[in-house]
């Protein structure tokens, strides 16, 4: 409202300025109050009307125009018919300066037209005169536009101050006279309140100011308006975001979990557990999760296949281990025999060959088939008769096991290499080896010596080198058998200790579960 009011004003004074100064209009009014001849004057009157007709007609803007000379309060040159009583002194002066007077608003001088209008009187510089004026008053269209306060809120009305801060017009005539001094314009400020309205104001470049006033009351009820509006607002799009969160939920957020779904059972279920796929209506999402599936079937298929394979390699292992031993034992028998048959031609002889018989029917016969306790025992039986001729010194085997646990099913072929190892190393003269089998909630098998013992890296070559690393050591195979039978078995089910001090004994323990 501010800057159309400066518009009309620059346009006031714009054609002014065609009207005042001297040029072509100037120096025919000068010619025509100079002239005394009637003639001469009708000649430059009807030129000049018809050059004024022709500037309002080039400004669609404006609305009366005359001029006044206050020595006598006479007009000369209206474009339209004027108002009985025309005088300056009753207009609202709301600037002035440069020589040119803004008015307004005020009820236009027009005869014919009762509307608000803004005006604007400059001095016509005359070499002769110096009472003469042009007035000029702004357009009633567009004028009233400007006060039409219904364009705004049918509540707000307006003030408009001039340059001392006075009352020029007033669309409140009750709380703000015309003429009073604004209460509130001595303070500066922009915005502020009385007792019964809010007030905001603006000043222009050319020095007066627009007040704009609302009720509190109604302006309380459009803040309150407008704080129910936004929290509508806020809510619809509170809710459109939820929902669209939920979309998003179960268009992105479901079928990735039920991605970590399906890869959690590739190590938290066995390969044969199952889950039903749950579509999720996403066909590239259900294609993702089928070839998923797939893979997680393939991959699995390919650990049972390794699986199997490493199995059947262990019992391979454990077998080509068996079969290197027993030839091995067999060989050293034999050549006992034959040194026996030598040496003494006795009858031992029939007593070894027995033995040898026996044990070799017990490790030949039923190649990779389980025994009892009672069988191991046996054959340890055989196998110590054998040793007890073949070596040069005595020594003492005693052999402990519980009745009820004889016909306890175990791999065969364990307690012979646990024996024949505390043989091996370190027993001499007066030597003893004691075997004691038990069984609670587990089989305990204990073969211990009172040999030279054992080093700490003997025990740990023992235990984790592997059977070529022990030949090259001169361990034998005796022990890397037990741990590959024990392994292939009974998994970590088992345990294989040693327990040993050099200069005073080993302690073989193995326990094996019950089932």
């Amino acid at each position: 409202m501010e800057m159309s009011l400066e518009n009309t004003f620059t346009n006031l004074n714009h054609v002014s300025q065609q009207l005042a100064f001297e040029g072509t209009i100037g120096q025919e009014l000068n010619e025509l109050l100079l002239s005394q001849k009637p003639f001469e004057r009708s000649q430059i009157t009807e030129q000049l009307k018809s050059q004024m007709s022709l500037v309002t007609f080039t400004n669609p803007n404006i609305g009366l125009v005359l001029y006044f000379f206050t020595s006598n309060n006479s007009i000369m040159f209206e474009n339209s018919p004027v108002k009985d009583g025309f005088s300056l002194e009753k207009l609202p002066l709301m600037a002035k300066y440069y020589g040119i007077s803004y008015y307004g608003p005020h009820i236009s001088n027009s005869r014919f037209d009762n509307q608000f209008v803004l005006s604007a009187l400059r001095k016509v510089d005359l070499p002769n005169h110096d009472d003469v004026y042009i007035y000029i008053e702004s357009g009633l269209h567009l004028t009233q536009n400007l006060f039409d306060s219904n364009q705004y809120s049918s509540d707000l009305s307006h003030l408009i101050l001039d340059n001392d801060g006075r009352i020029a017009y007033t669309d409140l005539p009750e709380q703000y006279r015309r003429n009073d001094i604004f209460s509130n314009n001595q303070s500066g400020m922009a915005s502020g309140s009385d007792n019964a309205n809010y007030w905001f104001k603006i000043k222009s470049a050319q020095g007066w100011s627009i007040v704009s006033v609302v009720p509190k009351t109604k302006y309380n009820m459009e803040i309150n308006r407008w704080y129910v509006q936004m929290t509508i607002f806020t809510l619809f799009f509170t809710l459109i975001v939820f929902l669209l969160a939920i979309l998003l939920w179960k268009m992105l957020y479901k079928p990735l979990n039920t991605f970590n779904r399906e890869i959690k059972q590739f190590y938290q279920h066995s390969n044969h557990t199952h889950f039903a796929i749950v579509p999720t209506r996403i066909p590239e999402f259900d294609h993702l999760l089928l070839q998923l599936r797939s893979m997680k079937e393939q991959i699995w298929e390919l650990f049972r296949e390794i699986e199997n394979k490493e199995r059947v390699k262990a019992d391979l292992e454990v077998e080509k281990l068996l079969y290197q031993i027993n030839p091995h034992f067999l060989m050293n028998t034999l050549d006992t025999v034959h040194w026996l048959a030598v040496m003494n031609g006795q009858t031992e002889i029939d007593k070894v060959t027995l033995a040898l018989n026996k044990l070799l029917h017990y490790n030949l016969g039923k190649l990779g088939q389980t025994s009892t306790i009672g069988e191991e025992v046996e054959a340890l039986n055989q196998y110590l008769i054998l040793q007890q001729i073949r070596y040069d010194f005595q020594f003492d085997v005693q052999i402990f096991v519980n009745e009820d646990t004889m016909n306890t099913v175990i791999p065969r072929f364990i307690l012979q290499p646990l024996v024949e190892n505390s043989l091996y190393h370190g027993l001499s003269d007066d030597g003893y080896i004691r075997v004691q089998i038990q069984m609670t909630n587990h089989i305990e098998i204990i073969v211990q010596d009172n040999g030279a013992g054992m080093s700490p890296d003997t025990i740990h070559q023992l235990l984790n080198t592997t059977q070529t690393a022990q030949r090259k050591a001169g361990l034998g195979i005796g022990m890397n058998y037990v741990k590959r039978v024990l392994a292939a078995k009974y998994g970590d089910a088992a345990k294989l200790d040693i327990q040993s001090e050099p200069g005073i004994g080993t302690m073989i323990i193995m326990i094996l579960p019950a089932n």
